[in-house]
């Protein structure tokens, strides 16, 4: 009886112990979750509802997230380290991403089209050709038909993987870009030539008038006509 006695005494001894030790873990739990910190360091910070829906990613370059439509996540690719925002529904919506080295570097925030890509984008680009730095910087627009939704354009393309074929690949990202899904609209900034100013294509994407100032700083006023040709200067 007595060593039975010792043994109950141990176990309610145990118990007090450990109710503590929970009671504690959960007390710092809470803490946890509602202090204040002055440094955090993570790979990657994902922020969600209280229902767990994915809003927006925070994440370095090998744990980035794909994106995510119509309930599914995109096939694991390479992106740049940034964030990715979701919208109500969990679809990617546009985000921030950023990479660079000697040989090039990017800088972009992109807004996304509901159901599709990116409509509206601010971007940095720096790349090396033959030596030389070429630099590109300033505010795109496009326009995109409702109906190619980027789960379209995905399937596509997956389409065209899987004809393990370059040539055909290649001619098939010719016909997309033919069929007119994407138009670009708007350029404002600096291009690739060294041009400063405002470029604007038409409703089929070819450019109709050109407002800039050139690499011999002359303001230049370009008209040009359907096929994109100069017809007008001053």
């Amino acid at each position: 009886m007595e060593n039975l006695a010792k043994q109950v005494k141990i176990l309610k001894i145990y118990a007090i112990v450990l109710t503590l030790v929970v009671l504690a873990l959960i007390v710092y739990t809470l803490n946890l979750n509602t202090g204040h910190y002055k440094e955090i360091t993570a790979e990657r910070i994902n922020i969600v509802e209280k229902t767990g829906k994915l809003r927006m990613v925070i994440s370095n370059k090998e744990r980035q997230h794909p994106g995510r439509m119509d309930d599914k996540d995109l096939p694991t690719r390479e992106r740049p380290a940034g964030m990715i925002f979701f919208n109500d529904e969990g679809d990617e919506d546009g985000g921030l991403v950023y990479d660079g080295d000697k040989n090039s570097a990017s800088m972009t925030y992109s807004f996304d089209q509901y159901k599709n890509d990116q409509i509206m984008q601010l971007q940095y680009e720096q790349d090396k050709d033959h030596g030389n730095i070429v630099r590109s910087y300033g505010l795109n627009m496009w326009d995109r038909k409702d109906e190619f939704t980027l789960a379209k354009q995905l399937a596509y393309y997956d389409s065209l993987k899987k004809l393990n074929d370059t040539s055909a690949m290649n001619n098939g990202i010719k016909k997309l870009k033919a069929a007119g899904n994407t138009r670009q609209r708007l350029f404002v900034g600096k291009n690739t030539k060294g041009e400063v100013g405002l470029f604007l294509n038409d409703a089929n994407g070819k450019p109709r008038l050109n407002i800039y100032v050139n690499k011999q700083n002359q303001p230049v006023i370009e008209t040009l006509n359907e096929k994109g040709e100069v017809i007008g200067t001053k």
